[in-house]
Protein backbone atom coordinates (compact mmCIF):
# COMPACT_ATOMS: atom_id res chain seq x y z
CA UNK A 1 0.00 0.00 0.00
CA UNK A 2 0.80 3.52 -0.70
CA UNK A 3 1.77 5.67 2.06
CA UNK A 4 1.08 8.86 0.23
CA UNK A 5 -1.53 11.02 3.24
CA UNK A 6 -5.01 10.08 1.07
CA UNK A 7 -4.92 6.62 1.21
CA UNK A 8 -5.43 6.92 5.01
CA UNK A 9 -9.20 9.12 3.74
CA UNK A 10 -9.70 6.37 0.99
CA UNK A 11 -9.12 3.68 3.31
CA UNK A 12 -11.44 5.01 5.97
CA UNK A 13 -14.42 5.40 3.22
CA UNK A 14 -13.96 1.88 2.04
CA UNK A 15 -13.99 0.59 5.53
CA UNK A 16 -17.10 2.80 6.30
CA UNK A 17 -18.85 1.37 2.70
CA UNK A 18 -18.05 -2.20 3.95
CA UNK A 19 -19.74 -1.86 7.68
CA UNK A 20 -22.86 -0.25 5.77
CA UNK A 21 -22.74 -3.01 3.24
CA UNK A 22 -22.89 -5.44 6.69
CA UNK A 23 -25.83 -3.06 8.40
CA UNK A 24 -27.57 -3.84 4.87
CA UNK A 25 -27.00 -7.71 5.45
CA UNK A 26 -27.66 -7.61 9.10
CA UNK A 27 -31.34 -5.72 8.64
CA UNK A 28 -32.26 -8.08 6.45
CA UNK A 29 -31.22 -11.18 8.52
CA UNK A 30 -33.51 -12.14 11.32
CA UNK A 31 -31.30 -13.84 13.38
CA UNK A 32 -30.95 -13.69 17.24
CA UNK A 33 -28.28 -11.60 17.42
CA UNK A 34 -29.31 -8.81 14.34
CA UNK A 35 -29.82 -6.06 16.83
CA UNK A 36 -26.37 -5.89 18.15
CA UNK A 37 -24.90 -6.40 14.34
CA UNK A 38 -26.69 -3.59 13.04
CA UNK A 39 -25.86 -1.56 16.34
CA UNK A 40 -22.45 -3.08 15.66
CA UNK A 41 -22.08 -1.45 12.02
CA UNK A 42 -23.89 1.51 13.01
CA UNK A 43 -20.99 2.29 15.50
CA UNK A 44 -18.17 0.95 12.86
CA UNK A 45 -19.74 3.11 9.95
CA UNK A 46 -19.45 6.09 12.74
CA UNK A 47 -15.79 5.48 13.56
CA UNK A 48 -15.32 5.00 9.92
CA UNK A 49 -16.55 7.90 8.58
CA UNK A 50 -15.04 10.78 11.66
CA UNK A 51 -12.04 8.54 10.41
CA UNK A 52 -12.10 10.04 6.56
CA UNK A 53 -12.68 13.05 8.03
CA UNK A 54 -9.99 13.64 10.07
CA UNK A 55 -7.71 11.72 7.09
CA UNK A 56 -9.11 15.01 4.82
CA UNK A 57 -8.01 17.32 7.20
CA UNK A 58 -4.53 15.52 6.97
CA UNK A 59 -4.50 15.87 3.79
CA UNK A 60 -5.31 19.57 3.64
CA UNK A 61 -3.00 20.14 6.35
CA UNK A 62 0.12 18.17 4.82
CA UNK A 63 -0.52 19.79 1.80
CA UNK A 64 0.03 23.51 3.32
CA UNK A 65 2.63 21.62 5.80
CA UNK A 66 0.61 22.55 8.61
CA UNK A 67 1.89 22.62 12.55
CA UNK A 68 -0.19 20.37 13.57
CA UNK A 69 -0.94 18.28 10.48
CA UNK A 70 -0.25 15.11 13.32
CA UNK A 71 -3.25 16.29 14.99
CA UNK A 72 -5.27 13.25 16.24
CA UNK A 73 -8.71 14.70 16.53
CA UNK A 74 -11.21 17.05 14.36
CA UNK A 75 -11.52 19.00 16.80
CA UNK A 76 -7.72 20.23 16.52
CA UNK A 77 -8.18 21.22 13.43
CA UNK A 78 -11.57 22.74 12.99
CA UNK A 79 -11.21 25.49 15.54
CA UNK A 80 -11.15 29.08 14.58
CA UNK A 81 -7.12 29.25 16.67
CA UNK A 82 -6.16 26.65 14.15
CA UNK A 83 -7.42 28.55 11.24
CA UNK A 84 -6.10 32.15 12.45
CA UNK A 85 -2.58 30.22 12.80
CA UNK A 86 -2.84 28.52 9.80
CA UNK A 87 -5.45 29.89 7.26
CA UNK A 88 -6.87 27.06 4.65
CA UNK A 89 -9.71 27.27 2.73
CA UNK A 90 -10.50 23.68 3.01
CA UNK A 91 -10.21 23.74 6.66
CA UNK A 92 -12.32 27.41 6.60
CA UNK A 93 -15.18 25.42 4.55
CA UNK A 94 -15.32 22.00 7.23
CA UNK A 95 -15.03 24.56 10.12
CA UNK A 96 -18.05 26.23 8.60
CA UNK A 97 -19.95 23.14 8.03
CA UNK A 98 -18.96 21.44 11.49
CA UNK A 99 -20.60 24.80 13.12
CA UNK A 100 -23.74 24.48 12.18
CA UNK A 101 -26.07 21.70 13.77
CA UNK A 102 -28.23 20.91 10.79
CA UNK A 103 -25.38 20.01 8.82
CA UNK A 104 -23.87 16.54 7.92
CA UNK A 105 -20.76 17.56 9.49
CA UNK A 106 -21.43 19.11 12.51
CA UNK A 107 -24.29 15.46 12.99
CA UNK A 108 -21.65 13.16 12.21
CA UNK A 109 -19.31 14.83 14.71
CA UNK A 110 -22.22 14.99 17.20
CA UNK A 111 -22.80 11.07 16.67
CA UNK A 112 -19.22 9.99 17.14
CA UNK A 113 -18.50 12.76 20.64
CA UNK A 114 -21.91 10.57 21.61
CA UNK A 115 -20.17 7.05 21.12
CA UNK A 116 -17.45 8.14 23.29
CA UNK A 117 -19.53 8.63 26.46
CA UNK A 118 -20.32 5.89 29.19
CA UNK A 119 -24.21 5.15 28.79
CA UNK A 120 -26.52 7.38 30.14
CA UNK A 121 -29.81 5.93 32.39
CA UNK A 122 -32.88 7.53 31.04
CA UNK A 123 -34.41 9.99 33.44
CA UNK A 124 -37.46 8.83 35.51
CA UNK A 125 -39.87 10.68 37.31
CA UNK A 126 -39.80 9.98 41.05
CA UNK A 127 -42.73 8.14 41.85
CA UNK A 128 -44.81 9.53 44.83
CA UNK A 129 -45.49 6.29 47.27
CA UNK A 130 -48.80 7.26 48.18
CA UNK A 131 -49.93 7.52 45.00
CA UNK A 132 -48.98 3.79 43.56
CA UNK A 133 -52.08 3.78 40.70
CA UNK A 134 -51.02 6.65 38.63
CA UNK A 135 -47.90 5.89 36.23
CA UNK A 136 -45.90 8.84 35.30
CA UNK A 137 -45.32 8.94 31.49
CA UNK A 138 -42.31 11.02 30.05
CA UNK A 139 -43.27 13.26 27.00
CA UNK A 140 -39.35 13.61 25.76
CA UNK A 141 -39.47 10.52 23.67
CA UNK A 142 -35.48 9.52 22.95
CA UNK A 143 -33.67 10.61 19.79
CA UNK A 144 -34.31 7.33 17.10
CA UNK A 145 -30.46 6.33 16.03
CA UNK A 146 -29.29 7.40 12.60
CA UNK A 147 -30.40 5.05 9.91
CA UNK A 148 -28.28 3.54 7.39
CA UNK A 149 -29.59 6.19 4.43
CA UNK A 150 -27.97 9.27 6.00
CA UNK A 151 -25.15 7.81 7.35
CA UNK A 152 -24.55 6.42 3.66
CA UNK A 153 -25.18 10.45 2.18
CA UNK A 154 -22.08 11.39 4.94
CA UNK A 155 -20.09 8.79 3.02
CA UNK A 156 -21.07 10.10 -0.61
CA UNK A 157 -20.66 13.83 1.29
CA UNK A 158 -17.18 12.98 2.79
CA UNK A 159 -16.00 11.20 -1.04
CA UNK A 160 -17.01 14.23 -2.98
CA UNK A 161 -15.41 16.86 -0.58
CA UNK A 162 -12.39 14.73 -0.76
CA UNK A 163 -12.01 14.65 -4.37
CA UNK A 164 -12.23 18.56 -4.49
CA UNK A 165 -10.49 19.60 -2.17
CA UNK A 166 -7.80 17.12 -4.36
CA UNK A 167 -8.48 18.89 -7.14
CA UNK A 168 -7.47 22.21 -5.73
CA UNK A 169 -4.69 21.06 -3.55
CA UNK A 170 -2.69 19.47 -6.89
CA UNK A 171 0.45 21.31 -7.75
CA UNK A 172 -0.11 21.69 -11.63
Amino acid sequence: MSHEIYTRTNQKLYFAGLSLESWRKAEQEQSINAQGQIQAEREATLFHLYGAVLGLCHEVAGYYRMPNAQAVSVDQFLNPETLKDSPSPELAELLELASYKETWLAQLLAEFSLLQKPPQPSKQAKVDPSLPLIESISLNEEKMPLGHAELEVWRKNIKELALRFRGALMEW
